[in-house]
């Protein structure tokens, strides 16, 4: 029988919110077409899809990225203000798409409100200048009578956005991006725009262009920008057809966040800086399927990716003190967990884990120790992604655990990856007691390629009560599956 034990007292830190964050970029049918969609019967007055709107809102994502992404490193933002008849239509040089502008900083601020949820603007390093950067900053958060601001006044909305998150560039590093950099020129040019921006609003908060976080591109700009930043950026996109790589590949973001983390520890000693420096891990997924730039990147989500981003948020609480924003990469369509066509949307696999953990994660991480079967995963290093392999053997439960601030409340995530046995296992409290009966919500399925469609929820949430009482409890977790185990407690 496997173990899981927990100490209430042995806390690990703070969760902070913003892990469950969103990505929204000017690609495929994330926002034109998902959305935004002003032809639509289903969207209200502003456009924004009212079905779209509601099943965000049971995410609750607490911040929002925004342009982009490669979008964003073609894209200036002053073609999307003003009378929307009166935008320019570009053409796109990232997507090899055409922007029509009718979605800019007005429309996308306005869906931050009405979704309730912090704006993040990542700015063009690519094409864009120092000016334009400073004039985002300025038109978003000015309060002076000065031209940005007067023009934002002029556009209608006379008080300030007030964006604290502002991102510089977009993988700056990759030769698919416009304006290629190494990370040394990426990093005189970043200073520079951190000068003006921060210049113009004191009070922003700056994420510099990180990489996989264990790449010599991160240790350079690491170094050269920790003076400037708040935090340091960290993408990894894994994914397998086969069940066990694809669920034990988000592992490569406990190595990412662990080397990442002491590479920021040691600039920030080296450096005599006094400032927190964190990660912001704004772009994560499963993704694999459609890499086609041009295929709109629609992935049809399984149960076995469900699981795979279960474990993700499980790293995320696990290396709370290092993360302390993430966002899903994206939020509609594309790579997404919610899915639309011009009459209905359905909700894909991997939307029913961040929906509970959002929900049912608490404040206070807890060190959770966890005795079951192990699994090896053998791979070429060549060909498996992000080497991942020489990690294992892991366990075949992934886990995390969090309580209250008072410490009456506990939530375990527990992701059973065995793929085709249940695992019978014995919750242990350490000085304390189970107080009342406890709740899982579980997702499964019928097995790891289990999808789901439009009027077809082949994966869903199940919720049944569990008998706890004393120190412990006995529980089994189906194959395949995500549980969300919420219990009370008593000291």
């Amino acid at each position: 029988m496997a173990k899981i034990k927990i100490d209430p007292d042995r806390k690990v830190g703070e969760l902070d919110r913003r892990v469950f964050g969103g990505f929204i970029e000017h690609l495929g049918r994330c926002i034109y077409g998902g959305l935004f969609d002003e032809d639509s019967p289903l969207s209200d007055d502003r456009g924004f899809r009212k079905d779209v709107l509601e099943a965000a809102r049971n995410l609750r994502m607490p911040i929002l990225r925004w342009p982009g992404g490669n979008f964003v490193s073609g894209y200036h933002w002053t073609d999307g203000i003003g009378p929307r008849e009166e935008r320019p239509r570009r053409t796109e040089l990232a997507w090899f798409s055409e922007e029509s502008n009718r979605f800019g900083t007005h429309e996308y601020i306005d869906y931050c409100r009405t979704l309730g949820v912090e704006p993040y603007i990542c700015v063009n390093m690519g094409t864009g200048t120092m000016d334009e950067a400073q004039g985002w900053v300025e038109y978003c958060n000015g309060t002076s009578d000065t031209y940005w601001a007067n023009l934002r006044r002029a556009n209608g909305r006379e008080e300030p956005f007030g964006v604290k998150s502002w991102g510089l560039g977009n993988e700056m590093y990759g030769d698919w991006q416009i304006g290629t950099l190494t990370a040394e020129e990426y990093v005189k040019k970043a200073r520079e725009f951190a000068k003006v921006m921060r210049r113009t609003d004191p009070s922003i908060e700056l994420v510099g262009c990180g990489l996989s976080g264990v790449s010599g591109w991160d240790r350079v700009v690491v170094d050269g920008l920790a003076p400037f930043v708040d935090y340091h950026s960290v993408h990894i996109y894994t994914g397998s057809d086969d069940h066990w790589s694809n669920v034990l590949a988000p592992h490569a973001a406990d190595r990412a966040l662990r080397t990442v983390g002491g590479m920021i520890e040691r600039a920030r000693y080296e450096q005599g800086i006094e400032h927190p420096i964190h990660v912001a891990y704004d772009e994560w997924n499963v993704w694999f399927r459609e890499r086609d730039e041009t295929g709109g990147l629609e992935e049809r989500y399984t149960l076995s990716d469900a699981l795979a981003v279960a474990t993700y948020l499980n790293v995320f609480a696990r290396h709370c003190e290092t993360v302390k924003i993430a966002n899903l990469a994206q939020m509609v369509n594309v790579i997404a967990p919610i899915f639309t066509n011009k009459e209905d949307m359905f909700l894909q696999t991997i939307y029913h884990p961040l929906r509970l953990c959002a929900e049912h994660m608490q404040e206070v991480v807890l060190d959770a120790f966890v005795d079951c079967e192990k699994h090896d995963l053998v791979a070429e290093a060549s060909t498996w992604p992000h080497r991942v392999a020489n990690m294992g053997p892991f366990d075949v439960l992934d886990v995390s655990a969090t309580r209250d601030a008072p410490g009456r409340d506990l939530t375990l995530v527990v992701v059973n990856r065995d793929p085709d046995n249940p695992i019978e296992t014995t919750v242990q409290l350490t000085d304390a007691a189970f107080d009342g009966a406890a709740t899982a919500y579980e997702v499964t399925g019928d097995g790891p390629e289990a999808t789901n469609d439009f009027g077809k929820e082949r994966v869903g949430v199940t919720g049944r009560s569990v008998s706890a009482a004393g120190s412990s409890l006995e529980h089994t977790f189906p194959a395949c599956s995500v549980t969300v185990l919420r219990a009370a407690m008593s000291g």
